[in-house]
């Protein structure tokens, strides 16, 4: 069968909104730094109404991949539910304008597109309140057997594992990779999400994934343990490729029994890590995809990391391809 995409993810389709904010804001709101929390529809538009002035962007963790594999040349579809309201007319032109498929059908009569109110603190770091909306709409007939089928790897989003009807659809998904012998990927997504779904996940990746992507705090959170040595050690024993992000201090990609030290790419400043590990995911999946070796798929992962934090928003704004050529990449 003739491969026609290199990567074919599947997330909630999210509207990201992006703020300053301070942490004594954070306190007030009783908002946990760092972290993602789900909240409802009237909480959201509570909290927006106190946030301050930001930008509204495409976003959702697999399709901000999506985005990064785009932006390096490469050919991917998307599997996400929007609304038949404007939000969802922005995400599917984003998504579109930037080469990717994106053709699920759109809810009608139900929840508004989903949103991800995103308060960023002086030091970069995001701490994200997320209403779900149309998102966990997503069933098992939105995913059609054809992308699936003809993707050389299969991204599944681990923020799936919250809405049931999702997870059916996630289940689908890699039922028809196996099936068809395409390469299965997870991302953590979470800490949050590992806590509520620990041993579903565990039990997910020992028998599915082939590709597991993680930070730090995710991968200590599924194995239960502070020591990080000791989680790489046990992912090793589950999937063929783990790659894990560490922030400033790189990534560690663990694979057939040795592990890579990735180093980060050095930037001037970090203005907003919103995305930073979703752009690592495309840069090393990208490389994955084009058969590349894998410290230049985390060295690919870390270049679009990099990009990512330097402005607002959890999308390239400089194409990724042409950064990969100005370093030999």
């Amino acid at each position: 069968m003739t491969d026609l995409y290199d990567v074919a993810a599947i997330g909630n389709a999210i509207v990201d909104v992006i703020a300053p904010a301070s942490d004594a804001f954070l306190s007030a709101e009783g908002l946990d730094k760092g972290a993602m929390m789900l909240i409802d529809e009237a909480r959201g538009e509570a909290l927006y109404g106190k946030m301050a002035a930001g930008v509204e962007t495409s976003g959702g963790s697999a399709g901000n991949t999506i985005a990064g594999i785009a932006s390096f040349g490469g050919k991917a579809a998307y599997l996400g539910k929007v609304a038949k309201d404007q939000l969802g007319e922005v995400f599917t032109h984003d998504m579109r304008s930037q080469g990717a498929w994106f053709d699920v059908p759109a809810l009608t009569g139900g929840p508004a597109t989903a949103r991800c109110l995103i308060n960023v603190t002086p030091d970069g770091e995001r701490t994200m309140c997320t209403y779900l909306g149309a998102s966990i709409a997503l069933t098992p007939d939105d995913i059609p057997g054809e992308i699936i089928e003809r993707a050389k790897i299969v991204y599944l989003e681990g923020y799936l594992f919250d809405p049931s009807e999702a997870r059916r659809a996630f289940a689908k998904a890699a039922g028809l990779a196996r099936a068809a012998g395409r390469m299965i990927a997870l991302t953590l997504s979470d800490a949050f999400v590992v806590e509520r779904h620990r041993e579903a996940l565990k039990d997910f990746i020992d028998g599915q994934v082939d590709v597991l992507f993680a930070n730090e705090s995710e991968i200590t959170a599924l194995y239960q343990t502070t020591d990080f040595d000791a989680a790489m050690s046990a992912v090793a024993k589950q999937v063929k490729i783990a790659a894990v992000t560490r922030s400033a201090q790189g990534s560690v990609i663990a694979a057939g029994g040795e592990q890579i030290l990735v180093p980060a790419e050095k930037i001037e400043k970090v203005v907003d890590t919103t995305g930073a590990g979703d752009q690592y995911a495309a840069g090393f999946l990208h490389g994955l995809a084009q058969g590349r070796p894998l410290h230049v798929c985390g060295a690919l992962g870390s270049l679009a990391a990099s990009e990512v934090i330097t402005h607002y928003g959890p999308r390239p704004q400089t194409s990724l391809k042409d950064l990969a050529a100005a370093k030999g990449l």
